[in-house]
């Protein structure tokens, strides 16, 4: 039986815009790129690039994405101005399939504070802007933002323009994350009634989450007709970010008999794609975050522990393995040889050749003189790893000693690092190991370097467990997240700093740096508002 096209619900991804706004999780290209790829496989519909406007980076970022040739649709953001739509045309060029998505504050509060705008004005740029920009694009998709606080009837009128001037995907944004599902859904219910016999007419939902409820929000939209839904992965975004991905798309599918509504996502690359963002951007996933924490298919309790084993289904509503998550791990050793590697790489979706396999198999081989038994998780972050640490400065060696007298803990650091194949040897003093090795790494790259967030996490089971360490720093005044794993938490945390200082640099190769988004916004002080808009 072939679903029909209602009964499907796109998802349009933003966390390579919405969710690359969260704080220290700005993306270099490369990272773009992955991320990218990754959303493609997992079979997302729109692919959200980024807002051309905002610095040459971001265009050059949107432009590499496009040029990807994917089958998902490529979208890029503009403000309701003739330049933004002429920088997204451009961008989007070598996309083949693109969608120019434009927007505009609605809400009493924005048209009078931000927008200094009366209702007739924002009508009228709403029907010039995509009158123009139908010039060069077919998908057009238009966002009134903070629609969840904007006047039914104003927010009718605002998107019976944009249809009338060739808009054919109208996105509802609860940009704040103020309303609550009834009340959301009753927005959707309002809108519906004006396109009712428009079927090429699709609304689209974009939640946030400040109240907790972007998610609940989002599954009310659908119930309330929504057949596009905005999210980002692990629900990264503006202050307490987005509705998540992962959670939407297995609510639609784990209730189906419910809902009726099906997506196109392959759920079993969920958890992989969640674990590579988390990685990328540093941002941690809590152990208990629905889908793809840590403990989501975890079972502790005694009683949960005795119903899983006479029926799993007592306590699991969905399978592990529907989300990419491996029941059992295939344990692999030192012993193990070159083709059960590559196997078992294949089999987690990792494709690695020549030389660049061989590079891998040997840092396996030396994880696995260190570690026991191998696991998928300790492979897939030696690949995840040995992806982020490229850069100006790796780790050549490291020796801590510490010592503990009376009570009181003192620690001295000797790092060896390459700077560009150049040896950097630093010593230094701290309270413990960490800050012994910070203080140290901070002489040898002459670099201002600020911790303020150190998270440590075990990657596997056993004693022998690879831990990986995820950090905020300040670097020279800029917020920076970085991730580094090893079966030695002082080696991770020196790697997590390295990866740190390596993605820095390339956002000021690649012009993506917020010293290039501030020298736009300062001639152009809207900037800074649609780059948080939506």
């Amino acid at each position: 039986m072939t679903t029909k096209e209602n009964d499907i619900v796109k998802i349009f991804d933003t966390t390579l815009r919405d969710g690359e706004q969260s704080p220290g999780c700005s993306m270099n290209v490369d990272e773009k790129l992955k991320i990218a790829n990754a959303l493609n496989e997992l079979g997302v519909d729109i692919i959200e690039a980024g807002f051309p406007a905002a610095s040459p980076g971001d265009f050059a970022a949107v432009n590499k994405v496009a040029a990807l040739n994917l089958r998902s649709t490529i979208a890029g953001l503009a403000r309701s101005q003739q330049g933004d739509i002429e920088a997204v045309a451009k961008a989007l060029e070598p996309a083949p399939n693109k969608r120019l998505h434009v927007f505009i504050a609605t809400s009493p509060l924005h048209r009078e504070f931000k927008l200094q705008m009366e209702k007739e004005q924002v009508l009228e740029s709403i029907h010039n802007s995509i009158t123009f920009a139908k010039k060069y694009f077919d998908d057009i998709e238009f966002s009134a933002e903070d629609a969840g606080r904007t006047e039914l009837d104003f927010l009718s009128e605002a998107f019976k323009v944009a249809v009338a001037a060739g808009a054919k995907t109208l996105n509802i944004p609860d940009t704040v994350g103020y309303t609550t599902p009834i009340e959301f859904a009753k927005i959707f219910t309002h809108v519906k009634k004006d396109f009712k016999d428009r079927s090429d007419i699709i609304l689209s939902s974009h939640c946030h989450n400040d109240l907790g409820l972007a998610v609940a929000n989002s599954l009310a939209a659908v119930e309330a007709g929504a057949r596009q839904i905005e999210c980002t992965i692990n629900g990264i975004g503006e202050r307490a970010g987005n509705a998540a991905l992962e959670e939407i798309v297995m609510a639609l599918k784990t209730r189906k008999s419910y809902y009726g509504i099906e997506t196109r996502i392959n759920t079993k690359r969920l958890y992989p794609t969640s674990r590579l963002v988390s990685h990328i951007t540093g941002s941690t996933v809590q152990a208990n975050k629905a889908i793809v924490g840590r403990n989501a298919f975890a079972h502790e309790a005694g009683i949960h522990q005795h119903g899983m084993l006479k029926n799993r289904n007592t306590y699991e509503i969905m399978k592990p393995e529907d989300v990419g998550i491996e029941k059992t791990s295939l344990v692999l050793g030192k012993h193990s040889g070159r083709a059960a590697f590559k196997e078992r790489l294949k089999s987690l979706g990792i494709v690695y050749k020549g030389e660049n396999l061989n590079d891998l198999f040997a840092q396996f081989k030396k994880l696995a003189d260190r570690k026991k038994d191998i696991t998928d998780e300790d492979i897939e972050v030696l690949v995840l790893g040995k992806q982020s640490q490229s850069g100006p400065w790796e780790l050549f060696s490291l020796q801590v000693q510490t010592i503990v007298k009376h009570g009181h803990q003192n620690a001295t650091a000797i790092v060896e690092l390459l700077h560009k194949g150049d040896p950097v040897i630093a010593t230094a003093d701290g309270d413990g190991p960490v800050n012994a090795v910070i203080n140290a790494m901070r002489k040898a790259m002459n670099t201002e370097i600020e911790l303020f967030d150190y998270r440590i996490q075990n990657i596997s089971i056993g004693d022998d467990a690879q831990g990986e360490v995820k950090v905020s720093l300040s670097i020279d005044g800029k917020q920076r997240n970085g991730t580094g794993a090893s079966t030695d938490i002082v080696e991770a945390t020196a790697l997590a700093v390295i990866n740190s200082i390596n993605r820095e640099h390339k956002r000021q190769q690649q012009g993506l740096t917020n010293n290039s988004r501030h020298a736009i916004e300062t001639q152009n002080d809207t900037v800074r508002a649609a780059q948080g808009a939506i």
